[in-house]
């Protein structure tokens, strides 16, 4: 049986930190600030993966109260949760994903997102799909203070 689940983060854009999303460094003024390296992307695809699965969001396996994931890589956090989907004997159909942010352009730098992500969760990166939007200058994305991503995956899980 297909479950779908839908995953939103949002990190604010500071100085002082690499900009990490999907698993790539991507050169820019600034960061997104949080506990681990805050990629927004990979965030809101664990969120869609668990949600289809019916479990507690990425905060409750990967609290920021928790110095272990201290500026930790969230492909970590990724390769968890697709071990959280094996261990209930299901699978990662697909996961389709969009980054919304002003600045940086990242159209560059889907190949290799994808290519992470479908690494970590062991599927074909002709599974993932990872899409770029701005906010049309609306909004606090809009005046490039942050960054968000939306994402929704299917797995299939025998119950």
């Amino acid at each position: 049986m297909n479950h779908i689940g839908i995953g939103y983060d949002v990190h604010k854009l500071v100085e002082g930190r690499r900009l990490i999303l999907g698993g790539v460094e991507i050169p820019h003024s600034k960061g997104l600030e949080g506990h681990s390296d805050a990629d927004v992307l990979l965030h809101a695809i664990c969120d869609a993966i668990l949600g289809a699965m019916g479990e507690k969001d990425i905060g409750h396996l990967f609290p920021n109260t928790d110095p272990r994931w201290h500026n930790a890589s969230s492909k970590i956090f990724l390769k968890e949760t697709a071990r959280q989907v094996a261990f209930h004997d299901g699978r990662v159909v697909n996961v389709d994903a969009t980054v919304i942010a002003e600045e940086p352009k990242i159209s560059g730098f889907i190949a290799a997102m994808k290519e992470n992500i479908a690494r970590e969760l062991g599927v074909s990166s002709k599974r993932i799909g990872v899409k770029a939007t701005t906010n049309e200058q609306i909004g606090f994305i809009g005046r490039g203070e942050g960054i968000a991503a939306m994402a929704v995956a299917s797995v299939e899980l025998p119950k």
